[in-house]
């Protein structure tokens, strides 16, 4: 069928989109522990123009696909959750931006504290977005459960963040301005898994057509 093909293209996009959403996350925080500059500015000047680019034209593709072929319930709820996951993948490019806006502040001067959890947070809300996408597109719901699982331990690093830089802000507050810019990052880091989660949820209602936002499984 010609909706079938055109919703296997779609998702081949969204794939593309998410690979660029997934290097904006990776080099946000490369740049940040490498201080690159440049890289980060490629973030913000480059990457960020073009996600919005891929937001803008995969929406404009759904609509014309619902409002031409006005396909039947599972090919809809494909559709209608490639809207929402290109949503998603905007905000995640907006966080990856926040990131690089952070990162350019903090390698400008004296480092508050070694960067130990924050390279994790990162490594773990990148994998988390990686699978996502695959249990989007393999319809693999054991996947997309474990992604679900796998938030609790992005935000109990965050909550280790979040405890550190009180205790150097509350020993110095000379540190308070850059230990707001580390916990802006580990906020958006937060905000990237959770988007995740999403997608994951999102895949399991298309697959079993069971709702488990707000853990009601």
């Amino acid at each position: 069928m010609i909706i079938t093909k055109k919703t296997i293209a779609l998702k081949r996009e969204l794939l593309e989109f998410a690979s660029l959403a997934e290097r904006m996350i990776e080099d946000s925080i490369l740049g940040l522990l490498k201080k690159d500059t440049h890289l980060l500015k490629v973030v913000i000047e480059q990457y960020e123009p073009k996600a919005n680019r891929f937001e803008i034209e995969i929406d404009e593709k759904c609509v014309g696909l619902i409002a031409q072929y006005q396909p039947k319930v599972k090919e809809l709820r494909t559709i209608l959750m490639v809207m929402q996951m290109n949503n998603d993948l905007e905000r995640v490019g907006d966080h990856a931006v926040n990131i690089a806006e952070s990162a350019l502040f903090i390698i400008e001067r004296p480092a508050v504290k070694p960067l130990i959890d924050i390279p994790r947070m990162a490594e773990l809300s990148i994998k988390m977005l990686k699978d996502s996408l695959r249990s989007f597109t393999d319809e693999d719901t054991e996947l997309a459960r474990s992604v679900c699982e796998r938030d609790s331990e992005v935000d109990a690093l965050g909550e280790q963040v979040l405890r550190e830089l009180i205790t150097f802000m509350s020993a110095d507050t000379s540190t308070i301005e850059r230990s707001l810019h580390l916990l802006r990052i580990s906020r958006n880091l937060e905000r990237i898994g959770d988007l995740s989660t999403n997608i994951c949820e999102d895949t399991i209602f298309i697959t079993e057509g069971r709702v488990i936002k707000h853990h009601t499984e």
